[in-house]
Order: structure tokens, then C-alpha cells, then sequence
């Protein structure tokens, strides 16, 4: 027990608190995160996604879209669209 304490306390020294705010934020979105900033269903998008509108990548069996290209995107697109 006390080399898993040892471990741990190597790891995270006590006097260095962790938060969520401490790590990066993501660089992308995940095809229903995006979906829901579209308020779309998570099949339109794949749709959209698909057919070049969405912009995204492939990552092995996934599709994900990447943060700036999506926010770039959605800033080119003609008010009222």
C-alpha cells in the first residue's frame, strides 16, 4: 500500500492543486457536439458532413471536426442561412 501512496504522491505533489481549467481545451468536436452548436440532429449532420458541407476529417473510423475550421466555417456563411 504505501508504494501506491509513493507513486501517487510523485504524480500529483499535494501543494499543486488540479483542476479542469488546467488542461487545453479540445481542438475538435465530436459530429453530435457539433450537431447540437447547429441545433441539428446528429444524423443531418453526419449527412452534411458527408457531403462536404461540414467540414471534417476522418480519423480512422471517425469523423470529427476540427474547432477552427468549424468556427471559420460558420463565420463565412451568409446571414440567414
Amino acid at each position: 500500500m504505501d508504494n501506491v501512496t509513493s507513486l501517487w504522491a510523485l504524480d500529483v505533489p499535494p501543494e499543486d492543486p488540479v483542476s479542469l481549467n488546467d488542461y487545453a481545451r479540445a481542438d475538435i468536436y465530436t459530429v453530435r457536439q457539433a450537431a447540437t452548436r447547429l441545433g441539428i440532429g446528429a444524423g443531418l449532420a453526419y449527412e452534411l458532413i458527408r457531403a462536404g458541407e461540414i467540414p471534417a476529417k476522418r480519423l480512422g473510423r471517425r469523423w470529427v471536426v476540427p474547432r477552427e475550421l468549424f468556427h471559420a466555417w460558420l463565420n463565412e456563411m451568409p446571414k440567414g442561412a
